[in-house]
């Protein structure tokens, strides 16, 4: 664990996770270098290391083609998957007692997939997204099956209004018995988003409700998007 937690850069965890109760979500910005993204991106153009590939329009999904990595991941993902777990597990643990769900979320990464595994979720989720002219995702949850961890990691690899126009992230919020609210986001090439997978607790009068969230990106209206998603929970398929 120490080996991992030195090879990452430093995050203002204490931040992440007053920004994650408050909004759901939580920018770091600059976490990579410009070369770090680039050679990310020169993953994508490589045929082999992944076990999938979508095309977004045949499921209608949206507009764009992401490709899931296969295990093993690369060694980068993987050290970056493996370190940010233990520091998000207390925020989902608290959210969980919050909203007064029996579910205790493990210490470490390598439970949290054991826990996968005994559901029969064997496919590595970390995937990387690329969205040309016209290209966006439609609003979603990343689930994957019965084991999910309600956190997920995003590295944006292209810089907006150079790279590519438009192409926002882009989450909703469903308030019970409100209208959904909006919320527009632009990280920078090299930002690392956290947010939430599905829901997340709001104080209220009476103590803590359930907002329901999903997450997309809006249209690209010029150039190319890529991205990186990290899931901490593998998949059934």
């Amino acid at each position: 664990m120490e080996k991992t937690e030195q090879a990452m850069p430093q995050i203002d965890w204490t931040l992440v996770h007053e920004n994650l109760h408050q909004n759901g979500y939580a920018i770091v910005p600059s976490f990579l270098s410009s070369s770090e993204c680039e050679d990310l991106v020169q993953l994508y153009q490589k045929p082999n290391g992944y076990r999938k590939t979508v095309v977004m329009e045949r499921y209608r999904f949206g507009l764009g083609e992401y490709k899931y990595f296969d295990y093993p991941l690369p060694e980068k993902i993987q050290t970056l998957r493996t370190a940010f777990y233990p520091h998000l597990a207390p925020v989902a643990n608290l959210w969980m007692k919050a909203l007064k769900i029996d579910k205790v979320f493990p210490e470490t990464h390598q439970q949290l997939l054991e826990q996968c595994k005994e559901k029969g979720q064997l496919k590595p989720t970390p995937l990387i997204l690329k969205y040309g002219k016209g290209g966006f995702n439609t609003l979603h949850q990343d689930l994957y099956g019965d084991v999910y961890f309600p956190i997920q990691a995003l590295l944006v690899l292209s810089e907006p209004d150079v790279d590519f126009l438009g192409g926002e992230f882009v989450m909703t919020q469903q308030t019970p018995r409100a209208q959904s609210k909006a919320i527009v986001l632009k990280p920078k090439k090299g930002d690392l988003l956290f947010f939430t997978t599905n829901f997340r607790p709001v104080k209220g009068q009476k103590g803590y409700y359930r907002v329901n969230m999903k997450h997309g990106v809006s249209e690209v209206h010029q150039g190319n998007r890529y991205a990186l998603g990290i899931i901490f929970h593998d998949a059934i398929s």
